[in-house]
């Protein structure tokens, strides 16, 4: 299971950590007495049944095995060698297609080989990953031998909600079969949370416990508002702060795996920023504390072609209300590329709205094609000049330049000099470093300058 620190010390916990032992589905029948979907509040209080029955049949359980290579360094002390463990994960999914596709978490399937699907009749079918997205933890699985229709979950991406909306969580925690929780909304578009820098999920007090990740939020009419991914806690258990992916980040991954992408892209503003905090809305003259200082605006990219500028405060993207930079980058990777989204500012105490057409990250994301670097203090290594892609798509700053080590041989003289893979060389003699030629060959007694793990780190070589 994976975890995430937050404020008092609590956990954020992603929910699929059910037993790797396999899990029935639901054995109960649904009943047959006919009933309507409740119309007003009243109806609600008396039974969400109609809702469940027409939400349940397509929330499925998930129950993975993979092999991992363990190493035990006292074992090979006596001329042992990696071990092979059988791992496990239970989670839960929602079938989307009636073909058989299938919406979990990324973390459920993660390094899984074999993965089996049972529905709510207690069907099995095997399942194969189609497309795992790490920024979301979105993954679409296609189940193998489908022969008839099965039943499905509208996803819901009009963004409706409101806070204080009644939901319904549906999964299979601790893999005692599925079950469902009632809650409502408490919060939309949340983003400092820890999980994504670039998410921006639905809260819900719902139960979500060990093993829910992957299942469905639905609404009072039965359509799929998001996927439960995390939980905020202190025990593991649900404590009534719970996280959902929204159905339009979900619909993203879906039509991209359908569309057969092998990943998700995502277009950028190619600006960054800062969250205006109280001191800074006082000294604007602002009424409160909202919207984002654009700090760094990229060149020749959409936000500087749409006329953005440093200082600009970008306060909404297309009428919704941005107070961060995950929710800056969530908004606009939510559309296609090329797609132009409005973008409400603050300049000069003045209100408007530039209209930028969002595009890809720029530059390549394959490392394969690496330099290697024969001679001097960095001798040994293999190094790529960083791009705006490659930077995002390992998950740093698009705006980090420099470049990036993909390898350091053991022994090498840059292992010797102090150098280990991931480093980037940010500059040399205090000139910024563009080029991968820069460090063909660099003598001793050089400075260089290089961030590691997020700290910048200037030492000489020798």
């Amino acid at each position: 299971m994976k975890t995430f620190s937050l404020a008092l010390t609590a956990a954020l916990l992603l929910a699929a950590c059910g037993s790797p032992d396999d899990s029935r589905a639901q054995d109960g029948v649904f009943a047959e007495a006919p009933r309507q979907l409740p119309g007003d509040a009243a109806s609600m209080k008396a039974s969400f049944a109609p809702v469940v029955r027409a939400a349940a049949p397509a929330v499925v359980n998930i129950s993975a095995r993979g092999v991992q290579t363990v190493r035990d360094p006292f074992f090979e002390m006596f001329g042992g060698g990696p071990q092979q463990r059988v791992t496990g994960s239970i989670g839960s999914g929602v079938i989307v297609r009636d073909d058989g596709v299938v919406v979990t978490n990324r973390h459920v399937i993660q390094n899984m080989q074999q993965i089996r699907v049972t529905l709510a009749d207690r069907r099995e079918f095997a399942a194969r990953v189609v497309l795992a997205d790490e920024r979301s933890d979105i993954a679409v699985l296609q189940l193998e031998g489908v022969n008839d229709r099965l039943p499905v979950l509208r996803i819901d991406d009009r963004e409706e909600q409101q806070i204080g909306d009644l939901v319904l969580a549906i999964g299979n925690p601790f893999g005692v079969g599925q079950t469902v929780t009632n809650g409502i909304i408490s919060a939309l578009n949340r983003t400092d949370t820890g999980i994504s820098d670039s998410g921006s999920f639905i809260q819900t007090d719902a139960a979500i416990n060990p093993g829910n990740s992957g299942g469905a939020l639905v609404d009072m009419d039965g359509d799929l508002i998001g996927i439960n991914t995390a939980i905020f806690s202190r025990t593991g258990s649900s404590t009534g702060v719970g996280f959902a992916v929204p159905a339009a980040m979900v619909r993203q991954v879906v039509d991209s795996a359908v569309g057969g992408a092998s990943a998700v892209i995502r277009p950028w503003l190619g600006v960054k920023g800062d969250p205006v905090t109280a001191e800074v809305a006082r000294s604007l003259g602002l009424d409160r504390p909202q919207g984002v200082v654009v700090t760094n605006v990229y060149p020749e990219g959409p936000g500087a072609r749409a006329g953005l500028r440093e200082g600009d405060i970008i306060t909404a993207v297309d009428g919704t209300e941005i107070n961060d930079q995950g929710g800056l980058n969530f908004r606009v990777g939510t559309h296609e590329p090329n797609a132009t989204v409005a973008v409400s500012v603050l300049r000069d105490g003045r209100a408007r709205t530039l209209n930028a057409r969002v595009q890809k990250l720029p530059g390549n994301a394959d490392v394969s094609a690496a330099t290697a670097i024969q001679a001097g203090a960095l001798g040994g290594s293999r190094v790529v000049t960083l791009n705006p892609a490659l930077a995002d798509s390992l998950g740093g700053d698009p705006f980090t330049t420099g470049v990036l080590l993909t390898r350091v041989d053991r022994g090498s003289l840059a292992a010797r000099t102090g150098f280990v893979r991931g480093d980037v060389v940010v500059s040399i003699n205090g000139r910024a470093v563009t080029s991968a030629a820069q460090l063909a060959n660099v003598p001793r007694g050089t400075e260089v300058t290089i961030e590691r793990q997020g700290r910048r780190v200037t030492g000489t070589t020798r």
